[in-house]
């Protein structure tokens, strides 16, 4: 990592084929924050970094980055800024579609 990561984090990116929003999970991507890994530390975070540049590497995702979050009182990673805030909730020009739809 070459700059500081404010902690803890999780690693979100772009399913290649869907488009979706993922979350790297403790052995999969997620669709949805609640089940992401969570670093709290630098060490963590650059394994999952690394875990998920295996995925960038074999086309099956995009854009993967750590994004600051704070743990919810039920232990969900809720994300600190807006810009990740927004990704996990879905497009915002239909929200009959994407996975807002199902809230």
């Amino acid at each position: 990592m070459s700059k500081a990561q404010p902690l803890p984090a999780i690693v979100i990116a772009n399913d290649l084929l869907s488009g979706d929003v993922i979350f790297l999970g403790a052995d999969k991507w997620e669709l949805t924050h609640h089940r992401a890994a969570v670093a709290s530390d630098l060490s963590a975070a650059e394994s999952l970094l690394a875990r998920a540049k295996l995925d960038f590497e074999a086309n099956r995702i995009v854009d993967p980055y750590l994004a600051q979050v704070q743990i919810a009182g039920d232990g969900t990673p809720v994300p600190v800024h807006y810009r990740e805030k927004m990704r996990t909730r879905g497009p915002t020009i239909r929200p009959d579609l994407g996975k807002q739809a199902g809230l």
